[in-house]
């Protein structure tokens, strides 16, 4: 593993996450590339010395490094965790998928949340489809659920808070940095959050929210979580984009039956992996189901991997 000579004291990790940074800074750098490439080679470090095509050769890879070490420290130093798409520390179900940032951030507690279910809805969200938000949060946490949710007005927040007043866990996959909130009414959201449960973001830690920031912010919901539950969506809703992603991602998609009245959402149902639930009863024992077979299907590379230890 590289050790340069101004850099002295760092460990491997540290020198792979800053590798992984200064991969990013680079011009013209492809986050699905540097992800993809890095993962491939096994390191950051011997992809940012001797380069793919995938990217442009530094004319001072030392000198990159160096700077990017220092901004790890200071992102650490403020209470921020960095994670790799190499490190242990980074959400395993999410390196699966083909849209795996390269590099979280994070404030707040990381956990093995391979219960987690993403809670998703409109922004615009009527007053009784967030109450029915918070039901379905607080009564997924009773089974020991993590909720995962966006931050987002409307749906987003009241499933993170309904999460919060069972006493249970909450993520928020954010589409901004973690030093930012948008909306800035849900601050004091996002800091309880931090503090009882897991914010993250794929973004640099002071970027501003950007259109593009939040289909990419989809995708990280739906690889972080076993299954997606749409709560309530227009015709044209970012909803749609997640339920998208997750049958993509081999995850399952659960709706409430009286979104059928919309087409986008008639056309999902047809689909292998959505469940139509006309009750709380019934969408929780869909979420008991998807767990389930989570839970074989861990079991399963459990034992493979057993085979080859």
């Amino acid at each position: 593993m590289y050790a340069g000579p101004t850099i002295v004291d760092v460990s491997d990790v540290m020198i792979e996450r800053a590798a992984v940074v200064a991969l990013l800074r680079s011009p013209g750098a492809s986050w699905s590339h540097v992800a993809a490439e890095v993962l491939d080679r096994g390191s950051a470090v011997s992809l940012l010395r001797e380069p793919s095509g995938q990217q442009d050769i530094l004319a001072d890879p030392d000198a990159a490094l160096e700077d990017a070490v220092a901004e790890v420290r200071a992102w650490e130093s403020a209470g921020i965790g960095v994670h790799c798409v190499l490190d242990a520390s980074y959400p395993a179900l999410l390196r699966d998928i083909r849209e795996r940032p390269p590099l979280l951030f994070s404030r707040g507690q990381l956990a093995d949340d391979v219960r987690a279910i993403a809670v998703v809805g409109s922004r615009a969200a009527s007053d009784r489809a967030c109450d029915i938000a918070g039901a379905i949060a607080a009564e997924l946490v009773a089974r020991r659920v993590t909720i995962v949710s966006g931050l987002a007005a409307g749906i987003d927040t009241a499933a993170h808070h309904g999460a919060l007043a069972a006493g249970g866990r909450t993520v928020a996959v954010i589409g901004t940095g973690v030093d930012q909130t948008y909306p800035s009414t849900n601050r004091p959201l996002q800091q309880r959050i931090a503090t009882e449960g897991l914010v993250l973001s794929q973004f640099w830690p002071d970027a501003p929210p950007r259109r593009e920031h939040f289909p990419m912010r989809n995708a990280v919901m739906s690889g972080y979580s076993a299954a997606t539950v749409v709560v309530e969506a227009g015709e044209h809703s970012g909803v749609r984009i997640q339920a998208r992603l997750a049958l993509q991602h081999g995850r399952q998609v659960i709706v409430r039956k009286e979104l059928l009245e919309l087409e986008w959402v008639r056309h999902l149902a047809t689909r292998p992996g959505v469940h139509v639930s006309a009750s709380l009863e019934e969408l929780v024992n869909a979420v008991d189901d998807v767990l389930r077979q989570r839970d074989v299907l861990l079991s399963g590379r459990e034992g493979i991997a057993g085979l080859f230890s």
